[in-house]
């Protein structure tokens, strides 16, 4: 009878233990499940927006960022955190896609796609938007300040080599940008596979070195802003910013041609919360909430209805929100694969190196 009621004892023991787990288990899921990890750019989405997601949706929000494409790849890959929302280019979009690093989405989920231009969906690098939501997008091009230099003069990328531009010229830090924008001075795509191609490309751009002064990042915009040099290369968003701090900065698309770059939400597959995930999507696809991100941003909205309710001087810039003709010259940039991003990177690099 003793040895009954120890067993008895015994298996209820291990029902509650069990039990206990059980409970343990569930209420680190249901945690989880409050909670959305966003991989984002730096400074690329209103912090008041946030608030107002995990307000209304009761999500809390771990938001962390890179500064590269390749950096949030790499992280993607290595596992480890379960970002639900990250935000890659569109080349990154394609190459992920391939290393199955990204979850199709589920377009019954998905409320306000009718929202967005229909110019900016179902690019090459995600047919049918089957795997990204437009986010922002823009352009490169030429930043000048018209206290130092005659605007009149400084259209086309064949400017950038003017003598008169000597140590006054910021370029930013990267491979595909400046090998590009040598690439078009020739009218050859910024996506050549052609070694001939590329090697003239970076035999004008050793050539360049004179008149560039330093080749940088985000803080470009800061050097542009207090005058530290007269013309930069760099993206429209950072452009906008400049000139929001300066107004004698001036931004221009050559017209020969230029990237035309988008940032599309997407979902990884490190993503543990789906549900989440969908619910930010559709909270950055309301046109108010769109409109107050491109405010805060200053980057272009692909959202049409919200560009309708963005101040004139805004929507109607063509700076920032070029004409179908401008855009016609432009180019997306495509995954290179691994063999041609190393060739770039090389030649990037033998220019760099070159300049010291």
């Amino acid at each position: 009878m003793r040895k009954l009621q120890s067993l008895f004892i015994g298996v209820i023991a291990i029902i509650l233990l069990l039990s206990f787990f059980d409970f343990r288990l569930n209420r680190a899921s249901n945690a989880s499940s409050n909670v959305l990890n966003i991989y984002n750019w730096g400074d690329y989405i209103d912090p008041d927006l946030l608030k107002q997601f995990e307000e209304e949706y009761g999500y809390k929000v771990n938001y962390e960022t890179f500064d590269s494409n390749e950096a949030m790849e790499a992280k993607i890959k290595q596992g480890g955190t379960s970002y639900d929302i990250t935000i890659p280019s569109e080349y990154m979009i394609q190459k992920m896609k391939k290393e199955k690093l990204l979850l199709p989405l589920d377009h019954s989920k998905i409320k306000g796609l009718e929202n967005i231009d229909p110019r900016f969906l179902d690019q090459a690098f995600d047919k049918d938007n089957e795997y990204s939501i437009p986010y922002f997008w823009g352009t490169l091009g030429i930043v000048y300040n018209d206290k130092f230099v005659d605007g009149d003069k400084i259209k086309h990328w064949e400017d950038l080599w003017r003598p008169e531009l000597q140590n006054n010229i910021m370029l930013i830090d990267g491979a595909r940008e400046v090998m590009g924008l040598s690439l078009t001075t020739f009218g050859n795509s910024i996506n050549s596979k052609n070694m001939q191609e590329l090697q003239q490309a970076t035999d004008k751009l050793n050539k360049l070195t004179p008149n560039v002064k330093a080749i940088v990042a985000d803080e470009i915009k800061m050097y542009m802003a207090n005058e530290e040099s007269a013309v930069a290369v760099t993206f429209s968003g950072e452009a906008a910013d400049m000139m929001g701090q300066n107004e004698h900065l001036h931004y221009v698309i050559p017209p020969e041609g230029s990237n035309l770059w988008f940032d599309n939400i997407v979902i990884p597959k490190t993503s543990e919360n789906q549900e989440g995930a969908y619910d930010f999507i559709n909270f950055m696809l309301r046109p108010e909430n769109a409109k107050t991100n491109a405010e805060y941003i200053g980057y272009s909205t692909p959202n049409k209805v919200a560009m309708d309710m963005l101040p004139k001087e805004i929507s109607e810039d063509k700076q920032f929100y070029p004409d179908d003709e401008t855009i016609s010259h432009l180019e997306v940039y495509k995954d290179l694969g691994p063999e041609y991003l190393q060739i770039y990177n090389d030649l990037y690099l033998e220019f760099k190196m070159f300049r010291n």
